[in-house]
C-alpha cells in the first residue's frame, strides 16, 4: 500500500492548527481540570499529544535500523520492549506531568510546530523503498501500535494518536 504523502500532510497541518486552537482558546482553569479517561490534566494530556509526535522522531530511526536487518532482530527487540511495558507506561505518565512545567503551553506550541515541521521535511524525503521498511512494535504500549509498522504506518501513527487523545481533553466543559 502507497503512503499518500499529502493526506499525512494535512492530518498533520490540521492537527497542529488544533493544537494551537486548543491552547490559544483555553483558559487556566480548564488547562488544569481532569481530562476524561486520563489521570492526567488536560494541560498534561495536550503535553503527551504532542509528546507522540516527538517520539516518531525516534521511531524513524528505530524503522531505517530494524528495517535493514533479518526480521527476527526487530522481533526479540519488540519482546525486551513488551517485557518493559510496565516501567515504559511509568515514565510516560510521569513525562507528561512535567511536560507542560518545563516547556510552558507557549513552548509546547513552538516546540509542536517544530516537530510537524521536521516530520514532513523527512517525509518529502523518503522514497517509496523506505517508506515499506517495517518492524516489529510492542503492542501493549500504545492501542495504535501493530505488531509489525512501516515506515509509512509510523508517518500516520501520531495523527492517531492525537485525535485518540483529543477526545479525552474536557477544555470548554461546564465545572
Amino acid at each position: 500500500m502507497k503512503l499518500d504523502r499529502h493526506a499525512v500532510r494535512e492530518e498533520m497541518e490540521q492537527a497542529s492548527k488544533t493544537f494551537h486552537h486548543l491552547l490559544d482558546t483555553a483558559t487556566v482553569a480548564e488547562l488544569s481540570r481532569p481530562s476524561n479517561g486520563t489521570k492526567w490534566t488536560n494541560g498534561q494530556l495536550l503535553f503527551h499529544m504532542l509528546f507522540g509526535y516527538l517520539i516518531v522522531v525516534r521511531l524513524l530511526a528505530l524503522v531505517r535500523i530494524f528495517g535493514r536487518l533479518p526480521d527476527g532482530f526487530s522481533r526479540v527487540f519488540a519482546s525486551a520492549l513488551e517485557a518493559s511495558t510496565r516501567p515504559f507506561h511509568a515514565i510516560n505518565y510521569c513525562g507528561s506531568l512535567g511536560g507542560p512545567r518545563l516547556l510552558g503551553y507557549a513552548g509546547m506550541g513552538r516546540r509542536f510546530d517544530k516537530v510537524v515541521a521536521k516530520l514532513l521535511r523527512r517525509l518529502d524525503r523518503e522514497g517509496d523503498s523506505e517508506l515499506s521498511r517495517g518492524m516489529h512494535y510492542p503492542t501493549s504500549w500504545d492501542p495504535y501500535f501493530k505488531a509489525y509498522m512501516t515506515l509509512a504506518d509510523i508517518y500516520r501513527y501520531p495523527t492517531q494518536h492525537f485525535e485518540h487523545h483529543r477526545r479525552q481533553l474536557t477544555l470548554g466543559a461546564a465545572d
